[in-house]
């Protein structure tokens, strides 16, 4: 698959999602709402209310791309052979997977909802689909993966949701691309190649498949779809009669921005994904603030990689969370569990070392936003707040020497509090001096006094109760 320049020495995948995202979109394409797409703006709004205030989400991958252990990618970065890939099939059996386990990781890190790979682009099912027998109980495993994890996540409390590959470099349908291991390179070829496959085929094998997602487990809270590129739209996916069957047998399911529907049309998707990078500000479309999730990785791949080093640490992630709710977002972080079925206890730590965080100052992330105007960024923080409680939170990236000054906060604050301990604050509105020190501010400023010594937190957080 060609690549734009401008993407260059970027991972495949990745550059493949900026491609689409900053292909241009020509006039005329944009299709008309269809009735039974249409929603008020409070409906969606209410629709997803449980997830815009839940922040923070767990990415489970999971696939036969465990085994070779070398990126959920490596079919085709290795250009394997179908024959030669099997052997993960073959060996197939995670005799250590215990989803009680995972959901309680994910709970004590604070994640509120969860979504699993349930089949990625290799066409692997983690479940027992009467449409294929590319599935998990064909494999020496031989008991579907999905049903005990459904059940143990809700039994947590943690909303579910599903990831389904549109991609399929297994079904014999699905026409062979750029991306299709191991895709012949002359174009030729491939079109001789994908004389026999018919994607009418493969659009009813999708639907079928995501009727049995939708109506053997339960209520499904989310669903993402993965993912549109290289030209292909709406069309080449049939995506409206897709996302049609998709509300009609749950309506209240919330789905992702990746059907490949031009942006404009908002009843194509109900949020934004922005893989693997940090979007500076609220993401827009037309010039209007719309819901998003930015999904990202422990390290450098979402399957699991046993020799991949490049691991953020925990305070990198704390601040990734708390970056990505600061201006509206959701964090969907991935977790990438071995061939045995159980977190790499790299993964582990870190879910850990973020369930101390949240346990403390889990009020700063859920229900909370962007912080309005009215509020200007302190030196070396970052700001939450929620509309709700009326309370602000000042995220200290960086600990300052006794005071940290608010500039215009007069008459904005009530009291004051350290949230890991709940510990007072005090703060004053009057320049003071003394025989060694001075301490000034404008007239609408606000003072607050610190400890010294840094709170015994990854990052501090103070909580403004606002008048």
């Amino acid at each position: 698959m060609h690549l734009t320049k401008r993407f260059k020495g970027l991972p495949a995948c990745l550059a493949i999602l900026l491609c689409i995202a900053f292909q241009p979109i020509a006039s005329g394409q944009v299709p008309a709402t269809p009735a039974w797409a249409k929603e008020t703006a409070a409906a969606k709004e209410k629709r997803m209310q449980w997830w815009t205030n839940d922040r923070f989400g767990m990415f489970i991958h999971w696939g036969l791309y465990a085994l070779p252990a070398r990126h959920e990618w490596v079919q085709n970065r290795e250009r394997i052979t179908p024959q030669d890939y099997k052997k993960y099939f073959d060996n197939f059996n995670p005799d250590l997977y215990d989803p009680k386990q995972w959901a309680k990781e994910a709970k004590a890190a604070g994640m509120k909802y969860v979504v699993l790979t349930s089949k990625h682009h290799e066409g692997f099912c983690l479940w027992d689909s009467k449409y294929t027998d590319y599935k998990v109980t064909n494999t020496p495993y031989g008991k579907d993966l999905l049903k005990d994890f459904v059940d143990a996540f809700r039994a947590e409390g943690l909303k579910i949701g599903f990831y389904y590959s549109l991609i399929d470099w297994h079904h014999p349908d699905f026409e062979m691309d750029g991306s299709h291991p191991p895709t012949p390179v002359d174009k030729a070829e491939r079109a001789k190649a994908n004389e026999t496959r018919d994607m009418k085929k493969y659009q009813e094998y999708m639907k079928n498949q995501v009727t049995e997602l939708l109506t053997k487990f339960g209520k499904i809270d989310q669903l993402f779809f993965d993912f549109s590129y290289n030209g292909k739209q709406y069309k080449e996916w049939d995506s409206e009669n897709l996302l049609k069957l998709v509300r009609k047998l749950q309506p209240d399911v919330i789905v992702n921005d990746r059907l490949g529907f031009p942006v404009e049309a908002g009843w194509g998707w109900d949020y934004k994904t922005p893989e693997q990078f940090m979007p500076k500000e609220w993401v827009k479309v037309g010039g209007q603030k719309v819901p998003w999730e930015t999904c990202q990785t422990f390290s450098g791949s979402w399957g699991y990689y046993r020799d991949e080093y490049s691991w953020k640490s925990p305070e990198q992630l704390i601040v990734m969370l708390i970056e990505t709710v600061s201006k509206g977002g959701n964090l969907l972080l991935n977790v990438g569990p071995t061939a045995r079925g159980n977190f790499d206890e790299r993964a582990s730590d870190r879910l850990a070392a973020m369930g101390k965080w949240m346990h403390f100052n889990s009020r700063a992330i859920y229900g909370c936003t962007e912080a309005p105007d009215t509020y200007q960024r302190p030196a070396n923080t970052m700001l939450t707040f929620n509309p709700t409680t009326k309370r602000l939170y000042i995220h200290v990236m960086q600990w300052p020497f006794k005071t940290l000054l608010l500039e215009g906060y007069k008459d904005l604050i009530k009291y004051a509090q350290i949230l890991e301990d709940a510990s007072e604050v005090k703060f004053s509105t009057n320049t003071r001096s003394g025989g060694h020190t001075t301490e000034t501010s404008g007239a609408n400023d606000v003072m607050l006094h610190l400890p010294v010594r840094k709170p015994n937190s990854a990052i501090p957080v103070i909580e403004l109760i606002l008048n």
